[in-house]
């Protein structure tokens, strides 16, 4: 039985999709533009691999020999939102984006809300999670009302203090509205945010929780899970996926434990799924326009990259790639539509083929599933007959 890895840098596009003016992401290209902002990535390892071949970035050579194989891929699904994004990289398409609410949640929906958790609430506008609970962190202690707030994605998220609404009950809050947002309001993620601290200077804090949507078909990880394999997700995979087609989930935030949890799931697992997402590229940077950390968060992750090869079976299959993009350089601070870049590293395969630009993300998981030797997605065409062709 052979063992299959993906790595999600979550939020790291290589180039706008053709219909990002649709989304008002015209422009973007989260390495590229990172790169000309700072004046070159130094990122020899995914050098190596082959990420210069993929796009010009400046800093990062095209090689001729790669380690790896490369290409990008496009997002066939609507929207760019990360639920839509890991969902298609396991082989759901979805036809229709997620609701968005630009404008705030419909009167009706905050009162069936606020009926069903017995508390009336605070905000129901688009905000950053930072801002919202400065204008009214304040006013949610004095009357213990949680604060809803949305963004550009499809997000209802839900601030409060974990000393006025303690975070059992504050789940128990994500899971009621998780509940009420179904049929026309099918949001892609209620979003527990706590936070801490006093008036001018409160904090979020790690105990974020998020409550999903389930796919409307098996994905890559039911299939992997019902024929056998173990599928460890980790990072918030877990979430992503509402906890289902998993048999071990890490759960994390932090982009240095997720490498942590990705190697010590190695040594633990010889065989199956193993699904990481690095969360803090699209959390803690994108959506700040950190473009510095976000940087720094590439070179450490380059820097681990020998250490997960080392690990590495002859017979794993290694794919680096993405779920949407999040360009830091750029003044949106969401999500943008951009293609993802796909690096594939296997000692049983060959190295250095073009992957070209595949027309769906689902491309990867049916390679994947091929590759495990499961039953075919309902989505996707394998690319692996490509990398074995030329062996």
């Amino acid at each position: 039985m052979s063992r299959a890895i993906i790595i999600i840098l979550d939020g790291v596009g290589v180039g706008e999709l053709p219909d990002a003016s649709n989304y008002n992401d015209q422009g973007s290209n989260s390495l590229g533009n990172l790169a000309e902002k700072i004046g070159g990535l130094s990122l020899p390892n995914l050098e190596a691999l082959g990420l210069g071949n993929i796009i010009n970035i400046k800093g990062v050579k095209r090689r001729d020999n790669p380690k790896g194989s490369f290409g990008k891929m496009a997002e066939k699904s609507a929207g760019k939102d990360s639920t839509s994004g890991h969902w298609e990289i396991a082989g759901v398409i979805l036809n229709q984006c997620f609701p968005l609410y630009p404008k705030g949640f419909p009167k009706e929906l905050i009162q069936t809300f606020e009926t069903a958790i017995g508390r009336k609430t605070l905000g129901n506008i688009p905000a950053s999670g930072t801002e919202i609970i400065k204008q009214l962190g304040q006013e949610h202690m004095r009357t213990g009302y949680p604060i809803v707030y949305t963004s550009a994605d499809s997000v209802f998220q839900i601030a409060a203090h974990e000393e006025v609404i303690p975070l059992d009950e504050l789940y128990e809050i994500g899971k009621i509205a998780r509940k009420i947002l179904a049929g026309k309001h099918c949001i892609g993620r209620v979003i527990a945010r706590p936070f801490i601290g006093k008036p001018g200077s409160f904090s979020r804090t790690e105990h974020r929780k998020d409550f999903s949507l389930e796919p409307p078909e098996p994905t890559l990880l039911d299939i992997a899970k019902t024929n056998g394999y173990p599928v460890i997700v980790i990072g918030k995979v877990d979430e992503l996926f509402a906890h289902r087609g998993l048999t071990k989930s890490f759960h994390s935030v932090n982009n240095q434990e997720c490498i942590d949890y990705t190697r010590q799931a190695l040594k633990i697992y010889a065989n199956g799924l193993i699904f990481t997402n690095l969360i803090q590229f699209d959390m803690d940077w994108g959506h700040r326009n950190d473009y510095l950390a976000y940087n720094q968060g590439l070179r450490e992750f380059d820097d681990s990259l020998p250490a997960i090869l080392s690990q590495l079976k002859d017979d794993d299959f290694l794919a680096i790639t993405s779920d949407h993009g999040n360009d830091p350089t750029t003044p949106s601070t969401d999500h943008s539509r951009e293609y993802v870049p796909v690096l594939i590293y296997s000692q049983s395969l060959s190295s250095g083929i073009d992957l070209g630009i595949r027309e769906t993300f689902a491309d990867l998981g049916q390679t994947i599933s091929e590759y495990l030797a499961l039953p075919q997605l309902n989505h996707g065409k394998s690319f692996l007959n490509k990398l074995r062709k030329h062996g």
